[in-house]
């Protein structure tokens, strides 16, 4: 595998850099931001101080939001509870429920692929934990989930589409066999909902994690659904204190955050159906092009059945990093940005087959709202050149 020297990209270049890693965050949408502003001067009023018009207002406004993001996934807003994002959400889901329950079951049913936030958390819970087999496109067997889930499962957690991969899901099925045996089902959401049609009670999920970063809404802030309400669940919180959130997750709300959160989900559910296909549309351009122009190139995870916006791609015996610090030009990543700057490559990349030296000769590009067709021919032109000068030298 051959490396080049790396540089250092310098601030006008940054300023001018096309981006492509939509996967880690999205940039917060201007309406968005325009729906915050007010909440961080002229609206300041803490949610929990009922007894005046300020507080109030506040209040009102966090409500406003949870109808708003309950809306994108087809739930209702009495079923949601702010986070401070996905992970905490994973987090209050799995732990919540793992450390509340008093009965018999004694496993834990995930899959190899999923976020750190849901592998890490369940390895340190004491339970049993099985792995769902997945394919050489990150898609879960279902035949051989049958066998995995049984009636010792307390807990199915699946992620509704790979953060690096795009690879989407079957849950509806998944659901139905771990219900056949009486397991609760969570779903990491985070790349999925703005992204993908997501509707909780056509998936008959029991609980499920979004983030307001990855639809073009503030760092910050997330949300955990909870079917039937947050009394249905024995769910232990996380943080002790005020009682806020049903007790179950305690602190000062971040009404700006929020109220950005409910914005984000409005308009993605108005705009989601025409942004999806024209994100694929410059999705398949661009690996149109990068085909046309490079011989080697594999594209890992499902080709069909992913995120609109997800392209991973291999380029064998290339270093992957160094081909990024070369391409200053483009802002993207080799995979989960949660895992950048480890040692060890891609989790998700090693579970559906890939060596490890592939492993570590994958980019990850993620598109999104704001990518444009002139972009993705100077990315698709930048990459072949830079595929081509390391092809040479190797």
């Amino acid at each position: 595998m051959l490396s080049m020297n790396r540089r250092k990209p310098e601030q006008n270049q940054l300023a001018r850099a096309i981006y492509l890693d939509y996967h880690a965050t999205t940039p917060c949408d201007t309406r968005v931001l325009n729906a915050m502003l007010p909440y961080f001067i002229e609206k300041f009023g803490n949610p929990s101080s009922s007894l005046h018009p300020c507080g109030q207002e506040a209040a009102e406004a966090v409500e406003k939001a949870r109808m708003q993001i309950s809306g994108i996934m087809g739930a209702m807003p009495e079923e949601i509870i702010f986070t401070a994002g996905a992970t905490e959400s994973n987090n209050l889901a799995l732990q919540g429920f793992a450390r509340a329950y008093r009965g018999k079951r004694n496993e834990i049913v995930t899959t190899p692929i999923e976020h750190k936030s849901v592998l890490n958390v369940c390895h340190e819970l004491g339970y049993t934990i099985k792995l769902l087999p997945v394919d050489r496109t990150g898609l879960v067997d279902l035949e051989s989930a049958r066998k995995v889930i049984t009636n010792r499962t307390l807990v199915v957690s699946v992620q509704a589409a790979n953060n690096e991969i795009g690879t989407l899901q079957p849950i509806p099925q998944i659901v139905e066999m771990a219900h056949d045996r009486g397991a609760v089902v969570h779903c990491d959401a985070a790349q999925a909902v703005g992204k993908i049609p997501v509707n909780v009670r056509m998936w008959g999920i029991d609980l499920l994690s979004v983030s307001s970063h990855k639809l073009y809404g503030p760092k910050g802030v997330g949300a955990l659904f909870i079917n039937d309400g947050p009394h249905s669940f024995p769910l232990k919180p996380l943080l002790i204190g005020g009682g806020q959130e049903h007790n179950l997750r305690s602190g000062t709300l971040n009404v700006p955050g929020i109220v950005g959160f409910g914005e984000a989900c409005a308009i993605s559910s108005k705009e989601l159906p025409k942004e999806a296909s024209h994100i694929s549309s410059l999705r398949d351009l661009f690996e149109e092009n990068l085909y046309s122009q490079i011989d080697n190139m594999q594209i890992n995870g499902a080709i069909s059945n992913r995120l609109p916006g997800n392209s991973s791609l291999t380029f064998p015996r290339i270093e992957a990093e160094a081909m990024i610090v070369n391409m200053p030009q483009l802002i993207l990543s080799t995979g989960s940005a949660c895992a950048s700057g480890a040692p060890e490559p891609s989790h998700v990349l090693l579970a559906i087959g890939l060596s490890r030296e592939d492993a570590y000769s994958t980019i990850r590009v993620g598109l999104g709202r704001f990518t444009t067709r002139s972009e993705v021919e100077q990315a698709s032109s930048i990459i072949s050149e830079a595929v081509s000068s390391f092809s040479a030298l190797n």
